[in-house]
C-alpha cells in the first residue's frame, strides 16, 4: 500500500495505491485533510493509463526519408538532440533554443528544467504553461501582499467565513472534493456567493448567483466597493493601521454607481446591492477568485479590484478571511516557485535581482554573470518562434501546446515552423505528433516526487510501481540532454537529491522550502511554506502580523475598467467562453484516453432563445467562429447560461483556435475567457471557412447584431 496524491488538479488530494496482482487500484485516504477521503471520477481512475495501447515506450526519431516517426535507442535519440542544440547555439546563440515546461511537473522537475535552460544550455528563452493559469492572480498579489501564494491558508478555513465569494469559479466541477467546504459552510449558517457567466453546479449551491457579461468581473468589483464606502462598511481602523493607498482607490471608484455597473456588467442594480448588503453585515469575509476572472487582457487589474475590496472590508491576515487564489494546475504553485517562469529563479526569486543570481549561482556553481535574463512569456516565446528574432528549436516538457495555447492555430504554425521539436511525454499528444524527437517519460505512480497544492502545502507523491521498460524519467532526460550539452555542473537524477537541492536554492527566497524533507512531508501531510529551518513548523497562514512588503502593510491599487480586448460588433454578436468539464482535466492528454472516464467531445453550449434564433436543436451541429478561426460541433442547449455568450470546453482541438491571444500588460495573461463570436448552423454559406475576419457580414441563420440578445434584470 502506497499514500499518494492524484495526478490532477490544484488540491493533490491524498490517496492510497494497492497492486493486486497487475491491478493498481484507488484506495482512499482519510487521514488527508484536504480531501478526507474523497476523490472525484478522476480521482478513482487516476491508473486509468497504467498499461494503456497508446502508453509510449521507446524513444521516437522523426525519419528525414519519409517524414514518419519511427522508434529509437536512447542514446541515438538525446545524441540528436544534443547535436542539433549545440549547433544551433553555437551557430546562432543560446536563445535560438527554447524551453517550454509545464504546471503539472513536480517542483524537482520544474528545478531542473530551469537549471537545464539556463546553465546547460544558457538560454533565457523558458516558460510554461502556468502563466496561462495563474500568473494574473500571481502578478496582483505579488503586487498587493509583496508575496504569491495561492491561498494563505488551508482551504478548509472557508468553511468557517460568514460569506465566501467565488469569482470565476467552478469549483464543484474542476475540483469536486472542495465542494464540500462549500456545503458545511452553508450548514453552518455561512452564506456563498457565486459569479460567473453561466449558472454552473457551483452556482447552484450558492445563496446569490451573479451572472455578469464575459469580461466585466473588474467593473463588478469597482461598484461593490463604491456601494460598500456609500455604506460605511469600510474598516477604517484597519485600512489605516494595516495598508496603503486607499485614498486613490476610493477616488477611483466613486465613479461606478450601481446603474453605470449594470449597463457594463448586466448584473442588475438590486442584486449588485444584495451582494453589498451581505458583505457589509458579515464579520468575516473570504474572497476567492480563478481562472474565469483572471484569463484576461485584464486579468491583473480584475484580481487587484477583487483584493481591494477584501482590504477595504479588513478581512486579509483576519481569522477565516481574506483574498486567495484557487490554482487550477496540480503543481500550478510550485512550478512557477522554482525556476521555469521566464523571469524567476528558485525560491520565487526575480532574475533581474543581482543578490538572487548570486545566491542560485553559487548553489549552482556557476558564475553568476554566466546566468541570463529574463526571457519571453509563455505565449510571446511561441509566436516568435522560428521567426529572425525567435528560437530555432523548442523543447517541451509536460505541455500540449497545440490544444492549449490560445490562437492555436498560429502557434501551430510556429512550431512547425522550428529547425527541431523536442517533446517529452507520456503519450502522444497532438504536440507529441508533430515532433521531431519524441521522449517517453514516466507518470504519476512511476516515480515520486514534490507538489505544491492550492494551500502552499508541500506534499510526496511516492512511487508505487515500477514504469514500463524504454521509459525514463524526465530527470534522467535532463541529466542525459545536459551532460551532452557539455553542462559547467552535474544534473542529479535522484529526486529526493534535487529536492535537497532546490531546498538550498530557495533558502531566504520568498518561497523558502528550505526547511522542508521528504521525511517531513510524510510525518507531517505536507509542511506549508515558507519553512526556513528544520524546527521550523511551517507556515499555514499568512499576514496575521505582517504583510511582505517593506513596511508590513498590504497595498490598494487603483484601477479602472477596461473591456476585452475584443467585444461583439456586427459580424461577431456573440461573447464566447471557455472552461473545463467534470470528467476532463486541461488538454484531455490523459482523461481523454481513460477508459472508464465518459468522453463525449466538444459542444457549443448556448441558451433556448439562441438556440431558437439560429435554428439550432439540441445534438445538432453547428459552427462557432471568430478572427481566428472556427469550432464545429453539437450545440447543448441549456438555460443556464446568458442568453448573449456561448461556452465550449477547452479539452479537445479546436476551442483554443476561436481564443484571442491579446495579454495582460502585466501578467502576460492571454485573453482565454472572452472574445467576439458568431454562431450558426452547420452550413456551407455560414461562415468564412479560412477562419478570417472579412468585411461582408455571414449570411444563413446566425445572430445578428441587430438581433442581439439581451439578458433579462
Amino acid at each position: 500500500m502506497t499514500t499518494t496524491h492524484c495526478p490532477y488538479c490544484s488540491l493533490q488530494c491524498g490517496m492510497t495505491l494497492e497492486l493486486k496482482g497487475r491491478a493498481l487500484e484507488v484506495q482512499p485516504w482519510p487521514e488527508f485533510p484536504v480531501n478526507e477521503g474523497a476523490l472525484c471520477r478522476k480521482g478513482w481512475t487516476a491508473t486509468g493509463l497504467r498499461g494503456h495501447r497508446e502508453r509510449l515506450t521507446t524513444p521516437l526519431v522523426r525519419d528525414r526519408a519519409t517524414g514518419e516517426l519511427r522508434a529509437a535507442g536512447w542514446d541515438e535519440a538525446l545524441d540528436l538532440v544534443a547535436g542539433r542544440l549545440r549547433e544551433l547555439r553555437d551557430g546562432h546563440g543560446p536563445d535560438t533554443v527554447a524551453v517550454f515546461g509545464g504546471g503539472g511537473l513536480t517542483n524537482e522537475k520544474a528545478y531542473q528544467l530551469g537549471k537545464l535552460a539556463r546553465v546547460a544550455i544558457g538560454t533565457s528563452q523558458i516558460d510554461y504553461n502556468g502563466r496561462w493559469c495563474m500568473s494574473s492572480a500571481a502578478s496582483a498579489a505579488n503586487r498587493a501582499f509583496g508575496i504569491d501564494r495561492g491561498l494563505p491558508f488551508p482551504l478548509a478555513d472557508v468553511e468557517h467565513t460568514d460569506v465566501l465569494v467565488l469569482v470565476g469559479s467552478n469549483l464543484a466541477e474542476t475540483m469536486p472534493p472542495a465542494a464540500r467546504h462549500l456545503d458545511r459552510l452553508r450548514e453552518s449558517g455561512g452564506r456563498v456567493v457565486v459569479i460567473d457567466p453561466r449558472r454552473t453546479p457551483t452556482a447552484d449551491r450558492a445563496d446569490l448567483f451573479l451572472q455578469p457579461v464575459p469580461g466585466t468581473d473588474l467593473a463588478l468589483a469597482l461598484g461593490l466597493l463604491h456601494l460598500l464606502d456609500a455604506a460605511g462598511a469600510v474598516d477604517e481602523e484597519y485600512v489605516a493601521a494595516r495598508t496603503t493607498g486607499f485614498d486613490d482607490v476610493r477616488r477611483a471608484v466613486a465613479a461606478w454607481w450601481p446603474e453605470r455597473v449594470e449597463r457594463v456588467t448586466g448584473v442588475a442594480t438590486a442584486q449588485l446591492r444584495r451582494l453589498c448588503t451581505l458583505l457589509a453585515g458579515a464579520g468575516r469575509v473570504t474572497v476567492l477568485t480563478a481562472r474565469g476572472a483572471e484569463q484576461h487582457a485584464q486579468g491583473t487589474d480584475t484580481v487587484l479590484a477583487w483584493i481591494d475590496v477584501a482590504l477595504a472590508l479588513g478581512m486579509p491576515g483576519r481569522e477565516f478571511a481574506g483574498y486567495g487564489c484557487l490554482t487550477g494546475q496540480g503543481n500550478g504553485q510550485g512550478g512557477r516557485e522554482h525556476g521555469q517562469k521566464a523571469d524567476q529563479l528558485p525560491g520565487y526569486r526575480m532574475i533581474d535581482d543581482p543578490a538572487a543570481r548570486e545566491h542560485v549561482a553559487r548553489v549552482w556553481g556557476v558564475d553568476p554573470d554566466a546566468l541570463p535574463g529574463a526571457g519571453r512569456s509563455a505565449y510571446e516565446l511561441l509566436d516568435a518562434l522560428g521567426t529572425d528574432d525567435g528560437s530555432r528549436a523548442l523543447l517541451v516538457f509536460g505541455s500540449n501546446i497545440v490544444v492549449s495555447a490560445p490562437n492555436a492555430t498560429q502557434v501551430t504554425a510556429r512550431l512547425a515552423a522550428l529547425d527541431l521539436l523536442v517533446v517529452a511525454d507520456i503519450v502522444m499528444s497532438e504536440t507529441a505528433a508533430m515532433a521531431d524527437v519524441v521522449l517517453p517519460v514516466t507518470q504519476w505512480a512511476e516515480e515520486t516526487g514534490t507538489m505544491t497544492n492550492l494551500e502552499g502545502r508541500v506534499i510526496l507523491r511516492e512511487r508505487a510501481v515500477a514504469p514500463p521498460d524504454g521509459v525514463r524519467s524526465d530527470l534522467d532526460v535532463m541529466a542525459g540532454l545536459a551532460e551532452r550539452l557539455g553542462s559547467p555542473v552535474p544534473f542529479e537524477t535522484d529526486p529526493e537529491a534535487v529536492f535537497a537541492e532546490l531546498g538550498r536554492a530557495s533558502a531566504g527566497g520568498r518561497a523558502d522550502y528550505a526547511g522542508i524533507t521528504y521525511e517531513r512531508i510524510r510525518d507531517e501531510h505536507g509542511v506549508f511554506w515558507p519553512c526556513p529551518s528544520a524546527d521550523h513548523a511551517g507556515t499555514p497562514r499568512m499576514f496575521a502580523d505582517a504583510f511582505a512588503t517593506p513596511d508590513g502593510r498590504a497595498r490598494f491599487v487603483a484601477v479602472d475598467h477596461r473591456g476585452p480586448a475584443e467585444v461583439p460588433d456586427a459580424t461577431y454578436p456573440l461573447h464566447l467562453t471557455t472552461g473545463r468539464v467534470l470528467a476532463q482535466y486541461q488538454s484531455g492528454a490523459q482523461t481523454r484516453r481513460v477508459r472508464d472516464l465518459p468522453d463525449d467531445g466538444p459542444f457549443v453550449e448556448m441558451h433556448p432563445m439562441l438556440a431558437t434564433r439560429i435554428g439550432a436543436y439540441d445534438g445538432e451541429p453547428v459552427v462557432v467562429t471568430t478572427r481566428r478561426g472556427e469550432l464545429k460541433a453539437p450545440a447543448r442547449i441549456v438555460s443556464t447560461i446568458r442568453p448573449d455568450t456561448v461556452f465550449v470546453p477547452f479539452h479537445w482541438v479546436g476551442a483554443n483556435r476561436l481564443t484571442n491571444d491579446a495579454l495582460d500588460p502585466a501578467s502576460r495573461m492571454p485573453e482565454f475567457k472572452a472574445c467576439a463570436c458568431a454562431v450558426g448552423l452547420d452550413t456551407p454559406s455560414l461562415v468564412p471557412r479560412d477562419g478570417c475576419s472579412t468585411n461582408e457580414t455571414p449570411v444563413g441563420r446566425v445572430a445578428s447584431a441587430s438581433e442581439r440578445i439581451e439578458t433579462p434584470a
